[in-house]
C-alpha cells in the first residue's frame, strides 16, 4: 500500500494543476446540484414495523389526517378571567378560526366544543390541537413560522399564547457563530503547530473543500431520499474534524522529510506513502464504524452512518490527492525560512514528549492502575443513563412555556399523551368497555371518550398519564398497557404516541447495540492485526476504547442528566439523553480512537521493525507521533466543542460526548494507557502466532520506500520551490 500511495502522491505532485482543477470542478458541481436538487429533511424518528409506527400509519389511513403532524396552541386567559366570559370566548374562537386557515393546516380543534372540550377545570387554560397535512417531521419552515406568527398576533388581545408539539420542532442548523469559534480555534492550533499562518490556512482550506463536497453531496441526496435532519449536521461535524486532521498528518510528515534533506517530489511521495497509508487505514476504521450502523437495521441510523462515512471517504481522497498537489505549489515554503536551506533535526524529537513517555514507561504499572481507576470512576454515571426521543425544549422557548402551562392547567401527563388504537370487530364497543379499566391503571390520569370510524371497526382512545413524557413511570405505562391489551377477542390493540415511539426505538437500539459492537469491533480488530501484525496491540487499543466510551457517556450523563456543571455547557434544562446518543457516540468515537491508535503505534511499530528494543521503540515512536496527535486531538476537540453551546438539544449532548471522548482517548488512553501497557508487555506486545504469519503485510509505515528501490522506479525530477 505504501508504494502505491507513494506513486499516487508523486503523481499528484507532477499533475498538480489538473488535480486542483478537478477537485474545484467537483466542488462547484456539488454546489450547483445542492442548489437545484435539494429537498427537505425530516425530524421524524421511527422504525418501520414497530408497534407505535404501525399504529400511526393505521390511524392516518383509517382516520384521514389524524396521522399528520400536530401542534398544541395553549391559551391562558388574563388574570382573573375565564373562558366562559363572552369576550374571552370570542377571543379564543377568533384564534381557532385563524389557525384553521394557516398553510398546511387541515384542522384546528375548538377547545370550547361541548363534544370534545379542551379546557381545564378552572376554565382559564385551554388548548387547540392543530393538525397538519404533513407527516411528523415534515412540516416546512414556512408553515411553522405562520403558526408562531398567529400565536404572537393573538397575544395582542390579552391572551397568553404559546405553542408546542412535533409540528414546531425545527431541524438543527449548521454554521452558527459558536460553531465558527471551533473552526477559528482549529486555525490557531494549526498555526502554532506549523509556525505558519499560511500553512494553517492551507490545511483548513483543503479540509473545507472535502467537507464542502461531502456536505453538499448529502444535501443533494435530500432531494431523492427522506433524510433525518441531524444527518447533514453529523456529516459536516465529523467530516470537518477528520479532514483537518488527515491533512495535518500528511503535511507534518512532508515537513519532516524536507528537514531530512528530501526534495519536494520525494518528500510529497514519502509523506503520502507513509502518513497517507496511516490516513487510509484510519479512515477505513472510521468508515467501518459508521457504515456498521446499518447492522442495527434502523433506516434513519443507516442513513446517518452512510452519509458520514461518505464524507470521510471524500476527506481521505482529498488528503492523498489534493493536499499533495497543493504542497507541490508550496514547496519548501512549508518550512520556516531558517530550515529551508539545509537538513535539520526534527524539533519535536526531544524535550517534553521524551520526558512524558519516559515517565509513563518507567512507572508503567502505577500509571496504568491510576488511569484505569480514575476513568472507571468517571464512567460510573453510565449505570443510571436514561434515553428518550422526546426532545427537551430550551427553557426560554415557546415550547417550554406551553408545556409548563399545560402541566399547571391539566397535569404533567398532558405533555406526553398516549393513543390506543383498537382495530377489528366492534372496536368502538371494545374501547368503551375497556376505558374504565384503563383509567384505573397506575399512572393514568384519565382516558378520553373513544373516537371511532363510521363503521365502528376502528377506534382510538387518548390516554393521559399522570407523569411527564420523559419519566420512567410513563414509559412503564406503555409496557403495562400493551400487556393488558395483548389478548383481546376479535380486536387488536396498538399503543402509540410520541412516548411509545421513544420506547420502541430505545428497545430496538438496545437490542442492536451488542451486534453492532461485535461486528464493528471484530472487523476493526482484523484490520489492526493486519496493520501491526500483532494480536495484543490491537487488543490494548480496543480495551482502551471501552474506557473512552465509558468515560465519555458517564460525563455526559453527569452533566446533561444530573445537571453537574450545566452552566459550563449552556444547558438550561436537564433530562434523559436523546436515544441516538449512545450508539452514534460509540460509532464515531471508535473510528476516531482507532485513528489515534494507528497514527501513534504505527511509528512505534516502525521503530520496532527497524531493530529497536521494545522500550526504545515506544519512546521513539511516541516522540515522533505524539506532537501531531496532540494537535489533531485539540483540533477535533475544538470542532466538536463548537457545537455544544449552540442550543440544539439533539446535537448538544452528542457533540459534548464526542469532545470529552476525544480528550480522554488522545491525552489519557493513547498517551498513558497504551505506552504503559506496551511497556508492561515488552516483546510480547508484537507477538503474532505462527499460524497467522500468512497474513498480508500492509506496510503502513512505508518500510518498502527506500531511496534505492524508488530510484529504479522513476528518474528524479527537480521541482522549483
Amino acid at each position: 500500500m505504501a508504494r502505491l500511495l507513494y506513486r499516487l502522491g508523486f503523481g499528484a505532485h507532477r499533475r498538480r494543476l489538473v488535480v486542483v482543477l478537478l477537485w474545484l470542478l467537483v466542488l462547484v458541481g456539488t454546489a450547483v446540484g445542492a442548489t437545484t436538487l435539494a429537498g427537505e429533511t425530516s425530524n421524524a424518528v421511527s422504525i418501520p414495523g414497530q408497534e407505535s409506527t404501525t399504529a400511526l400509519d393505521k390511524i392516518r389511513e383509517r382516520f384521514g389526517t389524524a396521522g399528520g403532524a400536530t401542534a398544541r396552541v395553549v391559551v391562558k386567559a388574563p388574570e382573573g378571567k375565564k373562558f366562559v366570559e363572552p369576550d374571552q370566548a370570542k377571543a379564543l374562537g377568533d384564534l381557532v378560526a385563524e389557525l384553521g386557515t394557516l398553510p398546511g393546516v387541515t384542522n384546528a380543534a375548538n377547545p370550547l366544543d361541548p363534544a370534545a372540550p379542551a379546557v381545564n377545570k378552572d376554565v382559564n387554560v385551554a388548548y387547540s390541537t392543530v393538525t397538519f397535512e404533513a407527516k411528523p417531521g415534515e412540516v416546512t419552515e414556512e408553515q411553522r413560522t405562520a403558526l408562531l406568527n398567529a400565536a404572537a398576533d393573538a397575544r395582542a388581545t390579552g391572551l397568553t399564547v404559546e405553542v408546542t408539539g412535533e409540528a414546531v420542532q425545527a431541524p438543527p442548523h449548521v454554521g452558527g457563530v459558536v460553531e465558527g469559534i471551533g473552526v477559528v480555534m482549529a486555525l490557531l492550533i494549526l498555526a502554532i503547530t506549523y509556525g505558519s499562518l499560511v500553512m494553517a490556512g492551507m490545511n483548513l482550506l483543503t479540509a473545507a473543500v472535502g467537507v464542502g463536497i461531502g456536505a453538499l453531496g448529502v444535501t443533494i441526496s435530500t432531494g431523492f431520499l427522506d433524510l433525518q435532519s441531524t444527518t447533514p449536521v453529523l456529516a459536516t461535524m465529523l467530516g470537518l474534524a477528520v479532514g483537518i486532521d488527515y491533512a495535518l498528518f500528511i503535511i507534518n510528515r512532508y515537513r519532516q522529510e524536507l528537514r531530512r534533506g528530501a526534495d519536494v517530489g520525494d518528500a510529497i511521495g514519502i509523506a503520502v506513502g507513509t502518513a497517507g497509508s496511516a490516513v487510509v487505514t484510519a479512515g477505513l476504521t472510521v468508515v467501518i464504524a459508521l457504515a456498521g450502523l446499518a447492522v442495527a437495521g434502523i433506516p434513519f441510523l443507516t442513513q446517518m452512518g452512510i452519509a458520514a462515512a461518505a464524507t470521510i471517504v471524500v476527506a481521505v481522497l482529498i488528503a492523498i490527492t489534493l493536499v499533495p498537489a497543493v504542497l507541490s505549489y508550496v514547496g519548501r515554503r512549508a518550512l520556516p525560512r531558517k530550515q529551508r536551506t539545509e537538513p535539520t533535526t526534527e524539533p519535536h524529537e526531544r524535550g517534553f514528549y521524551r520526558g512524558w513517555v519516559g515517565t509513563v514507561t518507567r512507572y508503567r504499572l502505577p500509571a496504568l492502575l491510576l488511569t484505569v481507576l480514575g476513568l472507571g470512576a468517571i464512567a460510573i454515571p453510565v449505570a443510571s443513563m436514561q434515553t428518550t426521543l422526546v426532545p427537551i425544549p430550551a427553557a426560554d422557548s415557546t415550547q417550554a412555556r406551553a408545556e409548563r402551562m399545560l402541566a399547571d392547567g391539566f397535569g404533567e401527563g398532558f405533555n406526553g399523551p398516549l393513543v390506543v388504537l383498537f382495530e377489528g370487530g366492534d372496536a368502538e364497543a371494545t374501547a368503551t368497555r375497556l376505558k374504565p379499566e384503563i383509567e384505573a391503571m397506575d399512572d393514568v390520569a384519565f382516558a378520553a371518550t373513544p373516537k371511532a370510524t363510521d363503521d365502528h371497526s376502528a377506534a382510538q382512545l387518548a390516554v393521559i398519564p399522570k407523569s411527564g413524557p420523559t419519566s420512567e413511570a410513563t414509559e412503564q405505562l406503555v409496557t403495562d398497557l400493551r400487556a393488558k391489551l395483548a389478548d383481546l377477542d376479535g380486536t387488536t390493540a396498538y399503543v402509540t404516541g410520541q412516548t411509545a415511539v421513544s420506547v420502541d426505538v430505545a428497545k430496538t437500539l438496545d437490542r442492536a447495540l451488542p451486534l453492532y459492537l461485535a461486528v464493528v469491533v471484530g472487523l476493526a480488530l482484523v484490520l489492526l492485526v493486519l496493520v501491526f501484525r500483532s494480536l495484543l496491540v490491537p487488543l490494548v487499543g480496543v480495551l482502551g476504547f471501552l474506557l473512552t466510551v465509558g468515560t465519555s457517556l458517564g460525563a455526559t450523563v453527569a452533566v446533561f442528566q444530573w445537571g453537574w456543571l450545566a452552566d459550563a455547557v449552556n444547558l438550561d434544562t436537564t433530562g434523559p439523553l436523546i436515544s441516538l446518543t449512545p450508539i452514534i457516540v460509540i460509532g464515531i468515537l471508535f473510528g476516531l480512537a482507532m485513528d489515534y491508535q494507528v497514527f501513534l503505534v504505527s511509528r512505534m511499530h516502525e521503530a520496532h521493525h527497524r531493530g529497536a528494543d521494545p522500550r526504545e521503540a515506544i519512546t521513539t515512536g511516541f516522540r515522533q507521533a505524539a506532537p501531531v496527535v496532540v494537535a489533531a486531538a485539540l483540533i477535533m476537540f475544538s470542532v466538536f466543542a463548537g457545537f455544544v453551546p449552540s442550543g440544539e438539544a439533539t446535537i448538544k449532548s452528542i457533540s459534548f460526548a464526542l469532545a470529552i471522548g476525544i480528550v480522554v482517548d488522545a491525552f489519557v488512553i493513547r498517551m498513558v494507557v497504551v505506552p504503559a501497557a506496551l511497556a508492561l508487555l515488552g516483546k510480547s506486545a508484537w507477538w503474532l502466532p505462527k499460524w497467522l504469519h500468512w497474513l498480508p503485510r500492509l506496510d503502513v509505515e512505508g518500510t518498502a520506500l527506500t531511496p534505492e528501490r524508488e530510484a529504479t522506479d522513476r528518474p528524479r525530477e527537480p521541482v522549483n520551490a
